[in-house]
């Protein structure tokens, strides 16, 4: 029973990693690892919000900065600018992509008629190929650490969330994405030297 009950919480974890709406790229680390790096800082300044702006990229730098500082502090690298080794930085792209045709999502379940023996359609299948199909909103951050001295490009990860809801913007639901997107995305960078 014990052993029964390990295998169910795992396939329930790698079911829910599966279906997860974030995906990540991160680039190869041999570069930053050469680099044997410990200090690092910003390489811009925070964004100033005076007029109180409710955009999401005002709503999200702050937590972007958050973010990357715990997953780097918790990796022993420690935020110095007058010892800074590295830099960071990040890029936010809002962006649309398509999604899989119809025919892919559905499992066979194809707009031109034809003969399929032993295929039973249900709603269920028509409802997937609808909700599947189509453009689905993205957003994008691109976090790039570049070497102080060269000023080039040493590691870079890339970390898409499909949007589930363009006009509504929750911060709470927006700092759990990005927690889990950008400890996602650095899971690959080694621990400081």
């Amino acid at each position: 029973m014990r052993s029964f009950t390990v295998l169910a919480t795992l396939m329930l974890i790698f079911g829910l990693t599966a279906c997860s709406t974030i995906e990540t790229r991160p680039e190869d680390t041999a570069r930053f690892v050469a680099g044997q790096y410990k200090y690092f800082t910003w390489r811009s300044q925070p964004l100033n919000n005076p007029g109180g702006s409710s955009d999401p990229l005002y709503t999200m730098d702050p937590m972007i900065r958050e973010q990357v500082n715990a997953q780097l502090v918790k990796k022993g690298y420690i935020l110095d600018p007058a010892r800074a080794q590295f830099s960071v930085d990040y890029l936010q792209a809002t962006a649309l992509r398509e999604g899989v045709s119809s025919q892919d999502a559905s499992g066979g379940i194809d707009p031109i008629p034809s003969a399929r023996p032993n295929r039973q359609i249900n709603q269920a299948m028509v409802d997937n190929a609808n909700a599947l199909a189509g453009v689905q909103t993205t957003n994008n951050i691109a976090i790039q650490f570049n070497d102080m001295e060269s000023q080039e490009e040493v590691w870079r990860v890339v970390v898409t969330k499909i949007v589930d809801d363009v006009n509504r913007v929750d911060a709470n639901t927006m700092r759990n994405n990005l927690q889990k997107g950008i400890s996602k995305g650095m899971s690959s960078l080694p621990d400081a030297s």
